[in-house]
């Protein structure tokens, strides 16, 4: 087995007991606040396999919630967060899903926030990663490793090609990139990791380009 580093081996910086159940909860749960894009109101969290089994004792419910507070893995706050959430006026309700998935560590977190409902799959893939599998009905897969952006567009020619030429244009490096759509020729999301994190002048020329609706930077 190959190892990238040495956080490979003996895992993240992080409040335990689990690096899977707690720092990889965590992590999705900020990656969806990132999203987001602001501090929800109402959630409604699905927990499938291993997730739904163990999460009250192996802390993944405090570690998603969080991470929707914007906390960190290593957040000393992880532990209240429960109760962090209610003095905030949160509302947050666990299910135990039965449904079988392709990974144990999966978990589907829905805001219900009446102006801008959102809906993140993640899984929870070991040593504190992650992978988020589905943003608001469009497959994809992002790390939450690296700085990121996600395009809303147009399911037309050219969208992509666009894209790209900005990102070449102020010399930035493509980590990892790939398009989902749900019909032809309808709405369509551009997933794109990049090195590092993009100026605001970039995103404003990408939002100018034909066919797109709306591009959400992601930092890592």
């Amino acid at each position: 087995m190959k190892y990238k580093s040495v956080f490979d081996i003996i895992g993240p910086i992080m409040i335990g007991p689990s690096s899977s159940h707690t720092a990889g909860a965590a992590k999705i749960g900020r990656v969806a606040r990132n999203l987001y894009g602001k501090e929800p109101k109402k959630i409604l969290i699905s927990l499938y396999g291993s997730f739904a089994k163990t999460y009250r004792g192996h802390g993944t419910d405090v570690a998603l919630i969080g991470g929707l507070l914007d906390f960190d893995t290593f957040d000393e706050r992880i532990p209240e967060s429960l109760n962090i959430a209610q003095e905030k006026g949160m509302t947050v309700d666990f299910i135990e899903e039965d449904a079988v998935t392709e990974h144990p560590n999966t978990v589907k977190i829905s805001i219900l926030d009446d102006d801008q409902p959102f809906e993140l799959v993640g899984i929870s893939i070991g040593g504190g990663k992650i992978e988020i599998i589905e943003l608001n009905g469009f497959e994809l897969k992002l790390s939450g490793n690296y700085p990121a952006i996600l395009v809303v567009h147009n399911d037309r020619f050219g969208s992509i090609a666009g894209v790209t030429n900005v990102l070449m244009k102020y010399a930035v490096n493509i980590g990892h990139m790939e398009v989902s759509r749900k019909e032809v020729g309808q709405i369509a999301l551009m997933a794109i990791e990049v090195d590092h994190d993009l100026d605001d002048k970039v995103i404003k020329e990408i939002e100018s380009l034909p066919h797109i609706i709306r591009v959400t930077k992601m930092v890592d």
